[in-house]
């Protein structure tokens, strides 16, 4: 018999863990007059992890420039292998100790509120300040200085990495966010996508967005768009395969209305209550949409060949040619699925997208309201 481990999964650190470490490694270098290899950067765990620097500058006695390549382990990420740096100056010994934390080359300015960081600010997280903050702290009292320190954090080719992302959807412009919750990355987890929903629904909350259109990807967001086009561009949210979780958040949010724009596949898994969406086996969603076939036509034979179709969109266009009345009761499902996930008081609007782009179905206008 072989090997079927699976392989371990390399943990990484986070872009606000790769700039404390370039600050303390630049502290380091301006009291010692010479840069360090490493450092340890206290994370928000509390524990330590080791960090290389990949360069260090003294500009001159008192600032020193630093950069780090950050390691997202095996996490996918734009921003993995980025440099992230960080200018630091102390300004006058014996002073007392005060932390200036700015954002400089390739850092993301917020736009709109609702994030945790205010309007007019460096996209730098509460998190990540915190770290870089303790990160001072620790060096000047190893040296016994008191002293204010400004610090710059920049970011290297940040914008062009922020074109990748959603940062301007969030209102986050000119360059990338400096996150993190913990300092570490966990490979494949679910929590950068969940906070990026999280931040989204928060924009739109705040920019007074009365529904927002959740849509599961670019494709379906584009056809949600087209099909809104006076809608603010904050009011779209995509929220991958975290059915339950978007549902759940927009409640707490305070959300009274949202509507799901999605294509049928997706739709399938949401109308079988499925939370995270990416973990159906299509064989089972095919067997019950068999059932839901049968017992809306009367019709053994296309149900049969709806339980063996390969795909769901093969099942879908055995189904668009004459039976919508299938496709309203997945849409149905959709949202009584979406309603049981948000609660009672949010009122929930399912359109199912053809896969020419068009609507195949609309709950709200088989309910008679239009409005999305």
């Amino acid at each position: 018999m072989g090997n079927h481990r699976k392989k371990k999964l390399k943990t990484g650190f986070t872009t606000g863990t790769a700039a404390a470490a370039a600050v303390k490694g630049a502290l380091i270098s301006i009291l010692e007059g010479y840069p360090p290899k490493r450092v340890r950067v206290r994370l928000l765990t509390g524990d330590t992890l080791g960090i290389a620097l990949h360069c260090c500058e003294r500009m001159d006695h008192r600032s020193a420039r630093c950069t780090v390549i950050k390691d997202a382990g095996d996490d996918p990420d734009v921003t993995n292998g980025a440099e992230i740096g960080a200018l630091v100056t102390l300004h006058g010994a014996g002073q007392k100790e005060g932390v200036t934390i700015a954002g400089g080359e390739g850092v993301g300015r917020v736009t709109k509120p609702g994030l945790e960081v205010a309007p007019g600010h460096p996209a730098i997280n509460p998190g990540p300040q915190r770290m870089i903050r303790r990160a001072v702290k620790e060096v000047l009292e190893a040296h016994g200085v008191r002293s204010a320190v400004r610090i710059e954090v920049f970011v290297p080719h940040g914008e062009a990495l922020a074109k990748k992302t959603l940062n301007a959807r969030l209102g986050i412009v000119g360059g990338i966010s400096i996150l993190g919750t913990t300092g570490i990355v966990q490979p494949l987890s679910h929590a950068a996508y969940t906070a990026t929903i999280d931040a989204a629904l928060s924009v739109a909350k705040a920019g007074r967005i009365e529904g927002p259109v959740l849509t599961t990807g670019r494709r379906s967001e584009r056809s949600a768009q087209a099909l809104w086009p006076g809608k603010a561009p904050e009011a779209f949210i995509q929220i991958g395969d975290y059915f339950r979780h978007a549902l759940q958040a927009a409640a707490q949010k305070g959300f009274r209305q949202v509507t799901l724009a999605v294509f049928f596949g997706k739709a399938l898994k949401m109308a079988q209550g499925i939370a995270h969406t990416h973990t159906a086996a299509s064989v089972l969603l095919l067997d019950r949409l068999a059932e839901w076939t049968f017992a809306a036509t009367g019709d053994a034979d296309l149900a049969r060949n709806i339980a063996q179709a390969n795909t769901a969109r093969f099942a879908f266009d055995l189904l668009r040619a004459g039976h919508d009345t299938v496709i309203a009761r997945v849409g149905a499902a959709v949202v009584s699925a979406a309603t049981r996930f948000g609660g009672p008081l949010m009122g929930v609007r399912a359109v199912i997208f053809d896969y020419d782009e068009s609507v195949a179905f609309d709950s709200a206008a088989a309910t008679g309201s239009v409005t999305p």
